[in-house]
């Protein structure tokens, strides 16, 4: 049996560490709500179904190539529906799925929680920053 150097068991123990996150239930989750504007058309379609244009102007920050590529993933993930109508030009509208909805409170809670430690997490950040 061949020796492996330390080097090769790092490589496998890494390996094996990347398949075990890839398969956590938590980690995908929590991957699709970080995307840094997914939170954002969340909140957006709470209120009711919306057009690809309306999402468009109230995530202005957002380009179009972007936010495409969002709804394209939430709708993978079967948070969102998109449904097309028929007409000139072609209506396209985008609604929270009841997956979708489910997922509402744990993002008010992320909400309500950054609100009240964003200011924590700001000075400590800088009181790091000062000593590093």
């Amino acid at each position: 049996m061949p020796t492996r150097t330390s080097a090769q068991r790092r490589e496998t123990a890494r390996d094996a560490h990347r398949a075990a996150v890839s398969l956590c239930p938590t980690n995908r989750v929590l991957d699709r709500l970080g995307e840094r504007w997914v939170g954002l058309v969340l909140k957006e379609l709470e209120a009711g179904p919306l057009r690809h244009s309306d999402l468009a102007r109230a995530l202005a920050g957002a380009s179009q190539k972007m936010l495409t590529h969002t709804l394209r993933e939430l709708e993978r993930d079967g948070l969102v529906r998109r449904t097309v109508t028929a007409s000139v030009p072609v209506r396209v509208d985008y609604a929270l799925t009841p997956l979708g909805e489910s997922l509402l409170p744990v993002v008010h809670a992320v909400t309500r929680w950054a609100q009240e430690h964003v200011q924590e997490i700001d000075a400590a950040r800088q009181a790091y920053d000062a000593e590093n």
